[in-house]
């Protein structure tokens, strides 16, 4: 391709590689109609190009490393289409064929590697042209075609793109930036509902997501799936923030010293996390290499003080910027809560499973892995100093992890039984599965075929077992089970209670009850707003005594507008207060069938 608004000439990586050119590499900013970013690539020197005659031999100047050159070929003549112009026909032999037939006919694999700019000053030289609609010019490197080379637009293109140039006025002290964004006129309609809920379809942002993972998205040797970072196109560079990470490691390491059962569970996470091959020690980079480094924090879960879990805080900024945002979040592929927990009160046999390690199932391509590195010590030993750490997988803290795991997770069964990608698909809240069965056989028949079929799509386990049906459970090893139903007699031993998303589920009576948190929570603003938060009733069982303590609240608010948070409110409200919580007490002793209807 020759483009002389171009003032550098450049070549796709493909190039480079099938020259086996491995020279110098330079951070570079690269400006086109869709904004300015900037990138880094590899150095081409010593070529030369020739024309299909032979006549002409042009040595290129340095070819730099560019894996944006347009690949838009619709509009390429084919020696074909010049019979139809009587000032052209004679140049049908000096256009080689490179399209078959008609210009929307393209052969695919002819790519345009090599964009030649205005650098290369004789590329541009015109030796004869022809005049007529459309035109051609002689270049030293062959005939060019200039003009509408579709006939009669009948196979006009679909897409419309809108370039927009920057320019400065005279007199006026600002400039006009370039436009940020790349238009595409589209035949498909921009609200696209699906057949199973009413959601709006896909943003620009989020189709973007979906052809980088649709074109990303691979198995590694070792049966996992890897995919990329999604970054946002144009973007701003991200500046090296390791002072900012070192500061918050610092800091980090000073909480744990305060706090020995904390540190201890870090470390227990940590080594999982290194054992497990999620994290590496990260190698030296040149000193111009775009990275980021991402603080670490730990978070307890209120329902499990035994466990904490590291966060990789990808929101951290550093001058301004943070690695979240320059990642596309990808579209919001969650399924339905309430109708998840309604199918799950459908049928006899209820079953639910967890996937072990969800974003961890996936791996980042290696060019991405810099943009997770962190810093944490030597051989997971808290007196040994800090070293540069990366991650190798998606994390939890990125942005876009969720929707990674969600379209891995998806993908791993788009050749699976239907019942089974019904349940992938359509009964999983991120890595929680929800499911009903009319019999015991049917269950565990699909939850085995739903583990074979993850395990070998993607080495992604389920397991976690839970049921209301002990011949559900005898079907599992110990390992599949959940963790307290790993030694269980269940011969002997009732069911226990256990936690489906969010709510609590008697497993041994099948009817799901509630538990609330009113006990030492002191009569303030604070306090109150704690309380009626902490029911959780996603399906609404308990909605006439929650609406009654969040109107409870409104008034309370309305008479102490000039309470603090913390402050005590006046005692003529506690009889009020205290006869609500009390009725929240006795919610401990209702019980909710799960299924909807009884079996006989």
């Amino acid at each position: 391709m020759i483009d002389d608004q171009s003032d550098q000439c450049l070549a796709l990586s493909e190039f480079f590689n099938q020259f086996g050119e491995n020279g110098a590499e330079m951070t570079y900013s690269l400006e086109t109609c869709a904004g300015k970013f900037n990138t880094s690539g590899r150095l081409g020197t010593g070529y030369a190009i020739q024309s299909l005659d032979g006549e002409h031999t042009l040595r290129l100047p340095t070819i730099l490393e560019c894996n944006d050159i347009p690949q838009n070929k619709n509009e390429i003549p084919s020696p074909d289409i010049l019979h139809h112009y009587d000032h052209l026909c004679d140049l049908v032999d000096s256009i080689p064929p490179i399209a078959l037939g008609h210009p929307t006919t393209i052969n695919n694999a002819c790519n345009i590697e090599l964009l030649i700019g205005r650098d290369l000053v004789e590329s541009h030289f015109i030796l004869e042209h022809r005049i007529g609609k459309p035109y051609a010019q002689k270049l030293p490197l062959g005939w060019v075609i200039i003009g509408n080379v579709c006939l009669d637009k009948t196979h006009a293109p679909s897409k419309v793109n809108v370039n927009k140039t920057a320019i400065l006025p005279n007199g006026r002290p600002t400039i006009l930036e370039p436009c940020e964004n790349a238009f595409a006129v589209k035949s498909d309609h921009f609200f696209n509902r699906s057949s199973h809920d009413e959601k709006p379809g896909l943003s620009i942002e989020d189709r973007k997501f979906i052809d980088i993972m649709d074109s990303g998205f691979t198995m590694s040797d070792e049966g996992k799936w890897t995919a990329p970072l999604p970054f946002r196109y144009p973007r701003p560079t991200l500046d090296n923030n390791r002072s900012l990470a070192m500061k918050r490691a610092l800091s980090f390491d000073k909480n744990l010293q305060f706090n020995e059962t904390k540190a201890a569970h870090v470390v227990e996470f940590m080594t999982k996390i290194f054992e497990r091959g999620h994290a590496e020690i990260a190698p030296e980079v040149p000193p111009n290499k775009e990275i980021r480094y991402l603080p670490l924090f730990g978070v307890y879960h209120p329902k499990k003080p035994e466990n904490v879990r590291v966060f990789f805080d990808s929101s951290a900024k550093f001058h301004g910027t943070s690695l979240n945002d320059v990642l596309l979040t990808g579209p919001d592929l969650c399924n339905s809560l309430l109708g998840i927990l309604l199918r799950f009160r459908k049928e006899k046999v209820g079953v639910t499973v967890d996937v072990e390690q969800m974003f961890h199932n996936f791996k980042v391509n290696t060019d991405h892995r810099d943009y997770l590195r962190f810093l944490w010590h030597e051989n997971n030993d808290l007196s040994k100093p800090l070293v540069d750490h990366r991650m190798t997988v998606h994390t939890f803290g990125n942005g876009p992890s969720p929707a990674v795991a969600t379209y891995g997770m998806r993908k791993s069964v788009q050749n699976a039984d239907p019942d089974v990608q019904e349940f992938i698909c359509r009964n999983f809240y991120v890595d929680d599965g929800l499911i009903s069965c009319a019999s015991p056989e049917e269950a565990i028949s699909l939850v085995k075929r739903s583990q074979r079929t993850l395990k070998e799509n993607g080495d992604l386990r389920l397991h976690k077992v839970v049921s209301n049906c002990r011949d559900v459970l005898d079907a599992f090893s110990q390992d599949d089970l959940a963790k307290n139903l790993k030694e269980l007699d269940f011969g002997n031993e009732t069911l226990p209670v256990q936690r489906s998303l969010g709510l609590l589920w008697d497993t041994e009576g099948d009817f799901f009850t509630f538990k609330t948190a009113v006990d030492d929570k002191p009569f303030t603003r604070r306090g109150v707003l704690s309380v009626i938060n902490s029911i959780y009733d996603p399906i609404g069982f308990v909605a006439p005594i929650v609406i009654t303590g969040r109107l409870m609240m409104r008034e309370l608010m309305s008479l102490t507008k000039n309470t603090d948070w913390d402050e005590p409110l006046p005692p003529l409200l506690r009889d009020l207060w205290n006869k609500w919580v009390n009725s929240l007490r006795d919610l401990e002793h209702v019980h909710i069938d799960r299924q909807y209807l009884g079996t006989s």
